[in-house]
């Protein structure tokens, strides 16, 4: 087949990552896959600089140009092609316009068999050019809902408009956790039949052998003996730090000792970094790493704290159930899909700083409870969440949808 993926960015970050794996297992599996993605700047990192992208043509729709970039040593032509349009993350018209103009042009002259969008921009423009070309099977992953609770009511009346006119141009729409399909069923962007769970696939292998290193923990300043809250996320809104520096100030005052790993970066840093001095609590700032580095962060903490209040699916959740490490989150969106509550960690309701503190007091205290909780979410992770089988399942909706439409 020839596949085409569609995303509006491809930052550090769940969605990226796993749309990235997900091409590279089309290329493995023989089909010709192209990668379409907006310009990634910020704080958060390009994911694309220095992942391998073996068989994954990739073009970048740029403000001033678009051209194709392939990393196939095969010999293989690659597909090249100039415009001049931008896929943007804000909502802009004009360039909004330019970029779905860009996309008939890539559809109309690549000529794929699917294509496959991702995010809420690129999901919208991309849904609507692949059907304007009469794409064979077209479809769409929700790996979090662009309207929100916490979101103004005017833009979430705007983007249910979007996406209830995006379903109707696509074939399948998949959610990366159940909680996915429930917001959709409710918001009447579509019926029920139209959607299918596909969890989001990961290298659980590389979390699994990861093991908790001393050079890298001396590194970042972490007493031998003290207790360790690893967190992975970018520092942004919504992303859970002012219930995390809650919960962190509670659990210092009872292990002063315990340290708080962060692993990410974004625009609240600074703000962050400072109210952790504040309190006088323990914060580690590990900073933006690499996608391939992050598993040996992981192991060094003795729980994960994802406190995140919009997440579709919480990826740092499933590495640190995949490294044997126990988990305390919020019960929101696919978080209670991963952290099965007394079973690999603890489900809090949202906001509750106070829940999240006890439950982290009480794994830092139980040496052998983290352990049982960990080896269980070690087991879920490699059962559920590999990334070949996330693949396995998208070839198999792909090759169905092109035969339905055949």
């Amino acid at each position: 087949m020839r596949i085409c993926h569609v995303i509006t960015r491809m930052i550090v970050g769940g969605a990226q990552e796993n749309t990235l794996l997900t091409v590279l297992d089309h290329a493995l599996k023989g089909h010709e896959v192209l990668l379409v993605t907006g310009p990634s700047p910020g704080p958060e990192g390009e994911l694309l600089k220095g992942a391998r992208t073996e068989g994954v043509e990739v073009v970048a729709v740029e403000p001033s140009e678009l051209t194709s970039e392939s990393s196939s040593s095969d010999g293989k032509p690659r597909f090249e092609m100039t415009v001049e349009p931008s896929l943007v993350r804000a909502i802009m018209p004009f360039h909004d316009l330019a970029a779905y103009s860009a996309l008939r042009r890539i559809f109309g002259e690549w000529k794929p068999d699917v294509v496959h969008t991702h995010s809420s921009k690129a999901g919208v423009l991309g849904r609507a050019a692949a059907w304007k070309e009469r794409v064979s099977f077209v479809c769409h992953t929700i790996h979090g809902p662009a309207f929100h609770n916490y979101e103004k009511p005017w833009r979430n009346a705007l983007y249910k408009a979007a996406e209830r006119w995006a379903a109707k141009r696509c074939h399948k729409m998949f959610s990366v956790a159940d909680a996915m399909t429930r917001q959709y069923v409710a918001a009447g962007i579509a019926p029920e039949s139209k959607f299918k769970t596909v969890y989001s696939g990961m290298r659980v292998e590389d979390y699994a052998s990861a093991k908790p290193d001393s050079k890298l923990r001396s590194a970042l300043g972490i007493p031998e003996n003290a207790p360790v809250v690893v967190t992975v996320a970018r520092l942004f809104p919504l992303k859970g730090y002012d219930h995390l520096l809650d919960a962190a100030e509670t659990v210092s005052k009872e292990l002063p000792e315990t340290r708080f790993l962060i692993v990410g970066n974004g625009i609240l840093r600074d703000e962050i970094e400072e109210e952790a001095k504040r309190r006088g609590v323990n914060f580690v700032f590990a900073g933006l790493v690499k996608p391939g580095e992050v598993g040996r962060y992981i192991a060094l903490g003795d729980v994960m704290a994802h406190l995140s209040l919009r997440e579709g699916w919480p990826r740092s959740v499933v590495q640190a159930l995949a490294a044997g490490i126990p988990a305390v989150c919020f019960d929101l969106d696919g978080a209670p899909e991963v952290v099965l509550d007394g079973e690999t960690g603890f489900v809090l309701p949202a906001g509750d700083a106070l829940g999240v503190a006890e439950a982290l007091l009480r794994l830092l205290g139980d040496a052998d409870l983290r352990q049982r909780l960990g080896c269980r979410g070690a087991e879920i992770a490699v059962e559920r969440f590999d990334w070949r089988r996330m693949g396995d399942i998208l070839e198999a909706e792909y090759q169905n949808g092109m035969g339905a439409a055949d």
